[in-house]
């Protein structure tokens, strides 16, 4: 029998599905041609896993529910100006009642795993497919994906890092980013985000439809000791308001 799957990640009902039972798994298992990754969950013993090719057979055997998001997705759009220093990070986000497997969070990738759950988008606006080396992976959209870093920042980013990303993305959809806006139940994201976009001075920011957008009131402080942008009504570092 013949396999061919991306990076080697297989379920057992995976291989079920191709025509090899339990008890010949379990034989293939014995002779070194699989190794057991988890309970229920193998690779070609020649092979490496990669994270992303767990994430896209995750997806087409056993339907999970996935994307990811923040700097990853952007990296995977080829928006980046990091340079990695050892693994690279990957935020990949999750609904709330369907989280990644035990297996995935904890195996030993080539690439650090965070996953995180958040209500603040409903995952129905901003979500794309993309090919990547022979994956089709579940992905946030530009646009999702730069507010992504912003509901992280500043804990997990640094703002002005962010606001560096910010400056990439010249070619944004006016009419998704004001849906996501919309959508979007923080406010701490969504002053961030028009506050970077404004200062950037892109060409998309005119053309958002700012009208069913709330904003909230009173101050949001991200930064002790920080600098108040009077129209967004926040505190950000100093270093970030100073950038020019």
């Amino acid at each position: 029998m013949k396999l061919s799957l991306p990076a080697g990640v297989m379920s057992t009902s995976w291989l079920e599905s191709q025509g090899l039972s339990r008890t010949e798994q379990g034989k293939y298992v014995k002779s070194g041609w699989l190794t057991r990754m988890a309970t229920g969950i193998y690779r070609f013993s020649n092979e490496t896993p990669t994270l992303y090719g767990a994430l896209a057979s995750y997806e087409k055997q056993v339907e999970g529910r996935y994307r990811i998001g923040a700097s990853a997705a952007l990296e995977l759009h080829s928006y980046s100006h990091y340079v990695t220093v050892g693994k690279p990070l990957v935020y990949v986000f999750t609904p709330f009642d369907h989280r990644l497997p035990r297996w995935m969070t904890s195996y030993e990738w080539e690439r650090t795993l965070r996953e995180f759950s958040s209500k603040v988008f409903d995952g129905s606006i901003g979500v794309t497919q993309i090919e990547h080396e022979g994956l089709t992976l579940q992905v946030s959209t530009p646009e999702l994906a730069i507010m992504e870093c912003l509901l992280l920042a500043p804990e997990y980013y640094n703002l002005t890092d962010v606001y560096y990303l910010m400056e990439m993305l010249t070619t944004l959809r006016a009419g998704i980013v004001t849906e996501l806006l919309e959508q979007c139940s923080s406010f701490k994201v969504k002053r961030l985000f028009l506050y970077m976009a404004e200062k950037s001075k892109h060409a998309w920011f005119k053309r958002l439809d700012l009208s069913n957008v709330t904003l909230g009131s009173g101050p949001r402080s991200l930064a002790k000791g920080g600098v108040k942008d009077a129209k967004y009504n926040l505190i950000i570092p100093k270093e970030l308001a100073d950038y020019e």
